[in-house]
């Protein structure tokens, strides 16, 4: 793997890929947590995907593991755990790449082709958990907040989505310290969603991609 692209993006943007290698020994020290179907991972400079495609890797087998022998619950917790995979990178190829790779594994894992309502759901919800921003703003593309999707699966088929501001998030988290001001209050009194969706079905989410209503907000 050619760890830089181009000089001039590295001098540019810093932008150099942590080796393969490399990257399974860091995610192997957190390995209870990759082993998680629902433990969310955001990488802030996510490239095209060297770190966020080994975690789906690791959720996919550990839903093979677990739910291999039913159909229904394998494609729904394989959607669930590429719905806790989260990334933002400056350079738009990158993305692009990033979102690409990651559905090509996703598609591969479940067989699936361009027509199938599990790939355009997964197509949808790649759109919005990786993001061409800024992590150190905090600003995507066109300037705006970044938003970030929290989403659940509820069972028998029904996703929940809930939408949170990034920058609200991290200076909201140290409210939540020991010896805070703000230690007493619950997450729930914190962290506030800027949206809270109906619960959504595959196809609803198949919809999204197609640009028609994904679920109403609540």
């Amino acid at each position: 793997m050619n760890l830089i692209k181009s000089k001039k993006r590295v001098a540019d943007h810093g932008e150099v890929f942590t080796p393969p290698w490399l990257v399974e020994k860091m995610l192997d020290l957190v390995k209870g947590e990759t082993d998680r179907i629902d433990a969310r991972f955001l990488e802030p400079a996510c490239g095209s995907g060297n770190f966020l495609i080994p975690i789906l890797q690791r959720k996919l087998a550990a839903v093979e593991v677990k739910f291999g022998k039913s159909d229904f619950e394998r494609r729904h917790y394989a959607l669930l755990g590429l719905m806790c995979c989260y990334g933002i990178e400056l350079l738009a190829d990158n993305i692009a790449e990033c979102r690409a790779n990651m559905l090509e594994v996703f598609a591969e894992y479940l067989k699936l082709d361009e027509a199938d309502e599990l790939y355009r759901a997964a197509f949808f919800v790649l759109s919005l958990n990786l993001v061409h921003g800024d992590a150190m703003t905090m600003r995507d593309e066109d300037g705006a907040p970044i938003r970030v999707v929290e989403w659940g699966y509820l069972g028998k088929g029904k996703f929940q989505r809930r939408d949170f501001r990034l920058d609200v998030l991290t200076s909201m988290a140290g409210f939540s310290a020991e010896d805070s001001l703000f230690a007493h209050l619950g997450k729930h009194e914190i962290f506030k969603p800027t949206n809270a969706y109906s619960p959504m079905t595959v196809r609803d989410l198949a919809d999204g991609a197609s640009g028609n209503a994904s679920g109403e907000a609540v």
